[in-house]
């Protein structure tokens, strides 16, 4: 499916009193970037957050879960574990609901599923959707990532992800319990769709600051990657340190003691910013108005007919904010084609095709090209190991937490939503609060990053506490009641800001200055490549012992992992290492990495006349 987007007329104020630079290949759309355009950019953000926030981290695993639960049977009693024959609804001899689902060591009745010949635990079966889902997520990010440079692809593409992704999270109001695996299906769609979606759009920063009418004089390099973006919308300014990187220095590869970043990058910055902050504050409010939808859907007699009802009422809510967001992209983002590709006469759409192949390969191979030139690099490998490491253990907590407090703290879907907006809001702070924590007291970035891992450890130690006999008894202390989990909320959210971008900040230190891009490509593949392990083992846990508590055992052992790793990392060194391969490389001194690939990628390029 193809996208066409009406292009607006450029004012003719615009067009006269600002000069456009030369194009650099055939139809490169160089008018200036208008209001109307960095509205239809942030219109995206705007709807695709929202989705991140309140399906992904919400509502989906709640809803996942519920559907299998409604299709689930009790392990030792085959009984149905929701519906009126259900032992939860007749509990005897003392024994509550809660107590069916495995709330302490002393029943070993849990709910389970039949998939694929498996018994499967209900909360285990969202572990292992989200799983899933990240690792497509992975392989589709690096294969489309050389396609979407070229031509039409960038905006027909972000489109065609925001309109998938969108209409996945509308059609979960169609998915009843005997169906719930189509559930499963749609997730994986959509996780898919949203991560490589917001890699489309962070490409786009480049374009749109390169165009921008206060860049009077564009830089030679103002029309490549000025900034390298992680899929989570952040920005990486080329040579430039991050606001909140403690350490001071020059900027790599310029040999100059000035941090002054350049106009492009100080407007690149200003306008990715604000594009995150609008997100998670329309994020916020759509959980509100989620909040109160499923408030007000509790009192009617939806809940009778499906308990996962309500859930999947605001699961359309939020595909619709997203789909009409995308609306309003596709009619003011202007499309801003890429280079052309080659195309035989003779060929066709078949030749077309196996360009479009090749290009998947090149990808492919630049990652690969990447990867053997970071093994030489000893500290970018064991700050890469780190981050792989912690990635997984950033995302296994974050789906654990919501099947965690659903499952084992009973709580209800509206007390779920306010824990997301808890985590939310204190993420925003938590991006604020450690660049002043580190300045005040003069911490280093990977001294900062160690802290933050070692506040993360808090979360699965104290639930931990619950196995304690005494704690046990009291059936308070170690996530034993719903209100404890709050202030871990706040916990995680706080130290989830800082983690997040000191350890963009400081991988950017060390990765050879002028090849940015290759190398938070890496970075993201990392990051997403690793996320799919952690929630697969807890998952697996789970079936095993039938509590999502068991799961802090390995989350213990995960985030403290990266730690020695972080420490070992010598900044000063791999800054050094760093622009002594970036010189070697430039040289021709590692051709053989690279140049044959390079001329492959020009191939595919179609030459002007």
């Amino acid at each position: 499916m193809a996208f066409t987007a009406a292009l607006p007329a450029a004012p003719a104020a615009e067009n006269n009193d600002v000069r456009q630079r030369p194009p650099r290949y055939p139809g490169e759309d160089t008018l200036p970037t208008s209001r109307r355009e960095l509205l239809g950019w942030y219109a995206y953000g705007i709807g695709a957050e929202v989705f991140a926030v309140c399906g992904v981290g919400s509502f989906l695993p709640l809803t996942l879960e519920q559907l299998a639960k409604e299709r689930g049977i009790f392990k030792s009693s085959h009984l149905p574990c929701i519906g009126p024959d259900s032992p939860a609804s007749h509990p005897t001899n003392g024994t509550t609901a809660a107590a069916l689902f495995r709330r302490d060591g002393t029943d070993n009745d849990q709910c389970v599923v039949g998939l694929l010949g498996l018994e499967i635990n209900t909360a285990s079966f969202a572990l292992y959707t989200f799983s899933l889902a990240v690792l497509v997520q992975a392989l589709t990010l690096i294969s489309f990532s050389a396609l979407a440079d070229y031509e039409k692809n960038r905006k027909t593409l972000l489109l065609a992800f925001g309109f998938v992704g969108s209409a996945t999270s509308m059609l979960f109001v169609f998915v009843a319990p005997p169906v719930f695996v189509l559930g499963a299906i749609l997730v994986v769609i959509g996780v898919t769709c949203l991560g490589s979606s917001f890699v489309l759009l962070n490409s786009f920063l480049p374009v749109l600051v390169a165009n921008d009418s206060s860049i009077r004089e564009p830089s030679k390099e103002s029309g490549e990657e000025l900034h390298s973006l992680d899929p989570d919308g952040q920005t990486q300014s080329r040579g430039s340190f991050s606001d909140g990187d403690a350490e001071t220095g020059p900027r790599r590869g310029s040999g100059l003691g000035s941090s002054t970043a350049s106009p492009e990058m100080q407007l690149s910055t200003r306008i990715s910013s604000k594009g995150v902050g609008l997100g998670y504050c329309a994020a916020v409010l759509v959980q509100i108005i989620s909040i109160l939808l499923l408030f007000t859907l509790s009192k009617t007699s939806l809940p009778k007919v499906s308990g996962t009802l309500p859930l999947r009422f605001v699961l359309l809510l939020v595909g619709i904010w997203w789909c009409s967001l995308t609306f309003v992209t596709r009619r003011w983002l202007r499309t801003r084609p890429g280079p052309p590709l080659s195309a035989s006469t003779a060929g066709g759409k078949g030749q077309r095709w196996r360009v479009w192949l090749r290009l998947v390969g090149f990808a492919w191979k630049s990652l690969w090209k990447t990867v053997k030139v970071a093994v030489q690099l000893r500290e970018v490998l064991v700050f890469l190991v780190a981050w792989f490491l912690l990635s997984d253990a950033m995302a296994t907590v974050s789906g654990t937490a919501i099947l965690f407090a659903r499952t084992e703290l009973q709580m209800s879907t509206t007390l779920v939503g306010c824990l997301s907006i808890t985590a939310t809001l204190s993420g925003m702070a938590g991006a604020f609060l450690w660049p002043v924590v580190s300045r005040r007291f003069k911490l280093k970035s990977n001294h900062t990053i160690m802290l933050c891992i070692a506040l993360f450890e808090i979360i699965p130690l104290y639930g931990m506490l619950a196995y304690i006999p005494l704690f046990k008894n009291w059936g308070v202390i170690g996530l034993q009641q719903p209100w404890e989990i709050f202030p871990l909320a706040i916990v995680h959210g706080v130290v989830s800001g800082g983690l997040s971008s000191y350890c963009r900040s400081f991988f950017g230190l060390l990765i050879p200055p002028g090849h940015e891009a290759a190398f938070y490509a890496l970075y993201a593949a990392t990051d997403k490549g690793s996320s799919f392990i952690g929630p697969a083992i807890v998952g697996m846990l789970i079936d095993a012992t039938g509590q999502v508590r068991s799961g802090f055992f390995f989350i213990a052992v995960l985030i403290v992992l990266p730690i020695p790793l972080v420490w070992m990392v010598n900044a000063e060194k791999g800054r050094r290492e760093g622009i002594a391969m970036a010189e070697r490389m430039d040289k021709g001194q590692e051709s053989e990495m690279g140049a044959r690939d390079d001329e492959e990628a020009e191939g595919l390029l179609a030459r002007g006349p």
